[in-house]
């Protein structure tokens, strides 16, 4: 027995809960499973707000709301900020400038450098007092979709703190918990590993089954009638809070952003329909790089050095070898955006020995004659070892561990890293 067994004293867990009622569930779940005190971290607006001061649900010791606690008015301590970076290995603009909400892919406010740093400071400093206050055995969170997020889950992590974290695997129809966004906790070595002696064939049944491609394909089916929802749905999350979300947003703004929203997607969708790629010539030699959605924490988070995939894209078609054509994917996800702005579309069919391909080319058929798979944070790195490809990644993954997976460290050393893959 270890000493806190012998001292009868509980364990602490510290929740972060934000608009979906996921992890709420989970704690009314295991409140009567283990003796544990309950904390919680609460980031949501205030309409939902109430629920959580009036719930009975579950017994929390203390809670805490994250946006209570946050002003942007104020003139930031640099020099505190430069301590906590330091002192947790956290870069703080790394994160900033990918958050979407502060650049490049929030059109109701255009924050400034005093307000980013005004409400990270206020963020870090709540975390820390928070975590000095309870102390917390377990952190029981999302994924990180947005920066303050990620800067509590790394600052936990810099304190040893065990984090439970529920996340999307990338294999379609599931979730998992670990300790890392879409990373299992425990290193896996191939070797000594047991097989179930499956036979290529069924591991592509099983590939099938669960693709993720699948599961984007269910979401994109209904998205005619979240469309048509979005505008009555926006006006019922109207906040006059200090939630830095819902900065410039009024309901006409919102009533016109979402009227533009609608008439984008078909926009661009026509456009894709009459020049986007839809058939393939199977008899050539081709790479194929599958697009992630700009605005998605696989590129943001996962991804912060590669989130201008046109530049990416300009990279390998650069790195090719003579004889190979480069086949990009549009993410059929990207309706989540509306799609991309046309003019982006044009700047990758312009490059030379580009094809640029509609999002819903059949990626099977891709898989299969392809020469070599290049992505860099998704799903296809892994996709690809089912039909005997080697791919390359662009950022830290699980599936690294396969002999067929190729990352990348440098940019410079893509051309000949290409080459060793093909």
């Amino acid at each position: 027995m270890n000493q806190k067994d012998n001292k009868k004293m509980k364990d602490k867990i510290l929740f972060w809960f934000g608009v979906d009622f996921t992890d709420f569930c989970m704690s009314y779940y295991l409140k009567d499973m283990h003796n544990s005190d309950f904390y919680a971290i609460v980031d949501i607006t205030n309409k939902p707000k109430k629920f959580f001061q009036e719930q009975k649900l579950v017994p929390f010791k203390k809670t805490w709301y994250f946006h209570d606690h946050i002003n942007s008015k104020k003139k930031a301590d640099l020099e505190y900020l430069s301590t906590f970076e330091k002192k947790y290995n956290i870069d703080l603009w790394k994160l900033a400038i990918n958050e979407r909400l502060f650049y490049r892919f929030f059109d109701f406010h255009k924050f400034t450098r005093d307000e980013i740093l005004s409400i990270d400071e206020d963020a870090c400093r709540l975390f820390e007092s928070v975590l000095d206050e309870v102390k917390p055995d377990y952190i029981i969170t999302k994924e990180p979709v947005l920066h303050h997020l990620e800067i509590f889950y790394e600052l936990c992590r810099a304190r040893g703190i065990k984090v439970l974290m529920l996340s999307i695997p990338k294999i379609g129809f599931r979730c998992m918990i670990s300790d890392q966004s879409q990373r299992i906790s425990n290193s896996i070595k191939l070797d000594g590993s047991q097989s179930k002696n499956r036979s290529l064939e069924e591991l592509k049944l099983f590939l099938d089954t669960h693709s993720p491609y699948k599961q984007i394909k269910n979401f994109d089916i209904r998205k005619k009638f979240l469309n048509e929802m979005k505008i009555l749905n926006n006006f019922n999350h109207m906040d006059s809070d200090n939630n830095y979300t819902n900065f410039g947003r009024t309901k006409f703004k919102v009533f016109v952003h979402s009227l533009k929203s609608l008439l984008k997607e078909k926009y661009r969708r026509s456009f894709m329909d009459k020049n986007l790629v839809k058939s393939i010539d199977f008899d050539s030699k081709f790479v194929y790089f599958p697009l992630g959605v700009d605005s998605g924490k696989e590129i943001l988070i996962s991804a912060p050095f590669f989130t201008n995939q046109i530049e990416v894209i300009r990279h390998i078609a650069k790195s090719l070898p003579i004889g190979y054509v480069l086949y990009v994917k549009e993410h059929p996800s990207s309706v989540i955006d509306d799609w991309r702005n046309i003019s982006e579309y044009r700047e990758i069919m312009n490059i030379p020995n580009v094809k640029l391909l509609h999002p819903y080319v059949n990626s099977q058929k891709l898989f299969e004659n392809c020469q070599l798979v290049i992505t860099i944070s998704g799903s296809a790195g892994l996709e690809a070892a089912f039909y005997e490809k080697n791919a390359i990644v662009f950022s830290k993954q699980d599936y690294e561990i396969l002999p067929s997976v190729f990352p990348i460290e440098s940019i410079s050393e893509l051309p000949n890293l290409i080459k060793k893959a093909i």
